[in-house]
């Protein structure tokens, strides 16, 4: 590239990490008069056009919208541009500065109102976007006043957990992300996600061929086989008994040919991981476990001898 062009990106670059859209676009457009055929003009080009539009009308929302908005977009945002053959990193990490800055703002201009899980939940969105912008110590301290209101939120752990993984405290990283998985995999926003610790493990559960809904059930699975989900807490005093009782009601709806056994079965297994750990630390005999590990053996063979082996 020639020098003019390295200028070029780089006030295209600029403004596009300020959150100014059209601007960017504009100056790309003169590049392009004399670079038609620069991948990394052209990336950035088809950016700004995906955008600004969308950018533009924001004013139109309210600020929480158009925060949730912004968001929104780049989760399909993220799907697009991993489709296209040599997508340009800098000019994604450019881009995400810009638009989660404009999402932080539009969130912090949002009125803190309605329920306890709508205020925790104002609070998640804000450390997602202090993560993405890689203000860390201010994520967490966001997603723990979150966490005060909502405590069983998976959302919010995960999202703990993610930047505990991305500030290198993997210990942390693992018992959150074991417990968010265990409460609730649909909750969780895994196309967020940014810490290796997480994000290689979905890309081996994607390598076995499960998406959407499914693959999300399956994480936790591979977690704790995988040796990711290998830092574990004490269940509670009320907590075995309640366990028993969803792995019964669990049992009972993967008979009927009505509910989605794709999504029971892991599910299922990953609770059998759970109540297998309690038994083996509460010394409660072998005779249970194998119980647990029968269980696990009918639904799932494969998974049996890779937990057993």
């Amino acid at each position: 590239m020639g020098i003019k062009t390295d200028e070029e990106l780089t006030k295209a670059y600029k403004f596009l990490e300020e959150g100014m859209l059209a601007q960017a676009r504009e100056v790309l457009e003169q590049a392009i008069g004399y670079n038609f055929d620069n991948s990394e003009i052209n990336f950035a080009h088809w950016c700004c056009s995906y955008w600004v539009d969308f950018v533009q009308g924001l004013p139109r929302l309210e600020a929480y919208e158009q925060g949730d908005g912004l968001i929104t977009r780049w989760k399909s945002f993220k799907q697009d541009y991993e489709q296209k053959e040599n997508f340009q990193q800098k000019t994604i990490y450019a881009l995400q500065r810009g638009i989660f800055s404009l999402a932080l703002n539009a969130y912090e201009h949002a009125k803190e109102e309605g329920t306890a899980s709508q205020k925790a939940d104002l609070f998640r969105k804000k450390g997602l976007c202090c993560k993405k912008l890689g203000k860390y110590e201010q994520a967490l301290n966001l997603l723990t006043e979150a966490y005060r209101i909502a405590p069983q939120s998976a959302a919010i752990l995960a999202e703990m957990a993610d930047c505990f993984a991305l500030c290198g405290e993997d210990k942390n990283a693992k018992v959150l992300f074991r417990e968010a998985f265990f409460i609730d995999a649909q909750r969780i926003e895994i196309d967020f996600l940014d810490s290796e610790l997480i994000c290689c493990l979905i890309r081996q559960v994607k390598e076995k061929g499960y998406i959407g809904a499914v693959l999300q059930e399956w994480i936790p699975v591979y977690g704790v086989l995988y040796g990711v989900f290998n830092v574990k807490r004490e269940l509670r005093a009320q907590e075995p008994g309640r366990l028993r009782q969803e792995i019964f009601a669990k049992e009972n709806e993967i008979k009927d040919p009505s509910n989605d056994s794709r999504i029971l079965i892991p599910r299922l297994i990953n609770m059998y991981f759970w109540l297998i750990d309690h038994y083996a630390r509460s010394n409660e005999g072998k005779e249970k476990i194998n119980e647990c590990l029968l269980q696990i053996r009918v639904h799932d063979e494969n998974i049996y001898r890779m937990y057993t082996k």
